[in-house]
């Protein structure tokens, strides 16, 4: 007991992104830094009054404390080299931690089987080739098809895909990994407009599904996994019969058609019109120049314009608990972190 305590009281006050010091300031310094650390390293546990004081300066629950560790965070990786300092960045794998146990805790008590089906195991990725094949298996897998897909984060969660959402800072874009090795993780920043989060959510499946030849170095494999995004949110031959195999100029009404179809932002259909010598390299860069002296062009091309998503399923599967009276409104309002008043305003039985 005394050391799932010291573990999670450590993993709370990282999630929170408190140092030793900081923590004593929130708790009015009633205890010292030394005894925090005696608590981390399991060499001390508080009484109850300190205990009850750590939970709240840490926003927890008393018994949260003393639950025991479930998951196993692997492989985590971010998107590209983060630009926040290692305590955001730990607060953040905390954060993901917390979010994946409940998660797992909820599908556990509904009975659900959530492991991830999809394997790619064996095709050693090489190149761009290799990525669209994948993409065009996966497709078909998924039964998708040439067709824009509506809802990237609900395609992805009605494959075994735990998605979570995350009030982070914009140097945070995404990042992904397996719990358990079984459970596939992948981690958004809810505060980025809908093109970016679908682009970094399906760059992440890539990071997820591809095994990579070692000699692709890692600058390469993020390319790859962008052109993994891409390539499923837009495959290039119907790219090419949209806007036709060889331009001199495109216009921009034209790409924000394709934008509010797909939901790809105009930059992504640039590059990829680029990429695929639609355009020459030169009109690739004058887009960009142009968008660097023209104000009113650079708002049009950045806007968003695709309706915004969030993840769902995770809240869903609480209140099917909750309706089938499987969990009581006090276990609900552990596993959202959400007042109990809340969810009975909300719960609503039809």
């Amino acid at each position: 007991m005394e050391e799932v305590f010291s573990k999670r009281l450590k993993s709370a006050r990282v999630m929170q992104g408190f140092s030793m010091d900081a923590l004593c300031a929130r708790m009015d310094n009633i205890i010292s830094k030394q005894s925090i650390s005696k608590y981390e390293t399991g060499k001390m546990m508080p009484d109850s009054t300190i205990l009850i004081a750590l939970a709240n300066a840490l926003q927890v629950s008393v018994d949260y404390l003393f639950r025991p560790f479930k998951t196993d965070l692997q492989s985590i990786e971010f998107r590209k080299k983060s630009k926040l300092k290692i305590t955001a960045l730990d607060s953040i794998k905390e954060k993901v931690r917390d979010s994946v146990e409940r998660y797992l805790e909820i599908e556990n008590i509904l009975n659900m089987d959530s492991k991830f089906k999809i394997d790619f195991s064996n095709v050693t990725v090489q190149g761009a080739d290799d990525v669209k094949n994948l993409v065009v298996r996966l497709r078909k897998e998924w039964n998708l098809g040439e067709d824009a897909i509506s809802y990237v984060l609900s395609l992805l969660e009605e494959n075994e895909i735990k998605v979570i959402e995350l009030d982070a800072p914009d140097g945070f874009d995404g990042l992904s990994g397996w719990v358990n090795q079984s459970y596939p993780v992948i981690v958004l920043n809810k505060n980025f407009p809908a093109e970016r989060k679908r682009f970094t959510a399906l760059h992440e499946l890539g990071h997820l599904l591809l095994s990579f030849d070692p000699i692709i170095s890692a600058k390469e494999q993020e390319s790859l996994c962008n052109l993994f995004a891409s390539e499923m949110l837009l495959p290039s031959n119907q790219f090419i019969k949209l806007l036709g195999a060889s331009r001199k100029d495109i216009s921009l009404q034209e790409l924000i058609d394709l934008q509010m179809q797909y939901g790809i932002s105009i930059d992504a259909l640039i590059y990829k019109a680029k990429e695929l010598n639609i355009i020459s390299e030169q009109r690739y860069n004058t887009y960009f120049i142009k968008k660097n002296t023209t104000p009113k062009f650079k708002d049009d091309a950045n806007e968003s314009r695709f309706p915004i998503e969030t993840s769902y399923r995770f809240r869903r599967l609480i209140y099917r608990a909750i309706a089938s009276e499987i969990i009581s409104l006090s276990k609900a309002s552990v596993l959202l972190n959400a007042p109990i008043q809340e969810l009975k305003l909300s719960l609503n039985l039809v």
